[in-house]
């Protein structure tokens, strides 16, 4: 199991679920990846993007303006 944290901070709707989607595309099962984002956007587009996936959301937070989303890959 690998995890892997990517900051996608400054990047605008919809550039943070396609590079999400990208990074999960090449990740294995029981991977877990978390991404930090500053789009307020993305607290709507990463879990709809994981319903698509279906991907699960383990831990989602935010600080200071930053969006935090701990994913794990199904």
């Amino acid at each position: 199991m690998a995890a892997k944290t990517v900051s996608l901070r400054g990047l605008k709707c919809p550039l943070p679920a396609l590079r999400t989607k990208k990074l999960l595309a090449g990740m294995a099962p029981g991977d877990e990846l978390t991404i930090e984002c500053t789009d307020p956007l993305t607290a709507i587009d990463i879990p709809n993007l994981l319903r698509q996936t279906g991907d699960t959301l383990a831990d989602k937070s935010q600080a200071d303006g930053v969006l935090v989303f701990k994913i794990t890959k199904k």
